[in-house]
């Protein structure tokens, strides 16, 4: 089976730190460490990160040797914009809408985040869905970290 290249947004990171969403997050993270996901991650994610307590800063640095960096390029702002234009997400939330942007121009198979009222919902996805469709770009999954860990059985 392939891996899939996985792009993780800011609440990911800082989500193992969050008591609601530390289990399935830490879970995730220990799945990028074996190998089962191909981590993508972008200079959007770093900067936002920037803002965040020491220990988040320094969870995202230790799994930076596992990560490959999307680079934010004309496609990517281009795409952001599709989606700014269309309304998925209002302007003050363009960086919510530039990560679903790099994901898929850098071609990944899946986003996930912590993020339900901007990335991870239902009435979104479609729309994000569409215009990567009307642009040339395939689909992405977009799901919670809780959705896509494997789970023993």
């Amino acid at each position: 089976m392939a891996i899939l290249r996985v792009y993780a947004d800011t609440s990911v990171f800082g989500g193992v730190f969050d008591d609601e969403f530390s289990g399935p997050t830490s879970a995730f993270w220990d799945q990028v460490r074996e190998g089962r996901f191909a981590l993508v991650s972008s200079a959007v994610v770093r900067r936002e990160i920037d803002d965040a307590p020491l220990k988040v800063r320094q969870f995202f640095d230790d799994l930076m040797p596992f990560a490959e960096i999307a680079e934010v390029t004309d496609a990517a702002l281009s795409l952001r914009s599709a989606y700014l234009n269309e309304g998925i997400v209002g302007p003050r939330f363009s960086d919510d809408a530039l990560h679903v942007a790099l994901a898929t121009v850098a071609r990944c198979s899946l986003v996930v985040s912590w993020n339900f009222k901007h990335i991870v919902h239902s009435r979104k996805i479609p729309l994000y869905n569409a215009i990567n469709i009307l642009r040339g770009y395939t689909t992405l999954a977009i799901h919670s970290p809780a959705e896509v860990i494997d789970y023993e059985e």
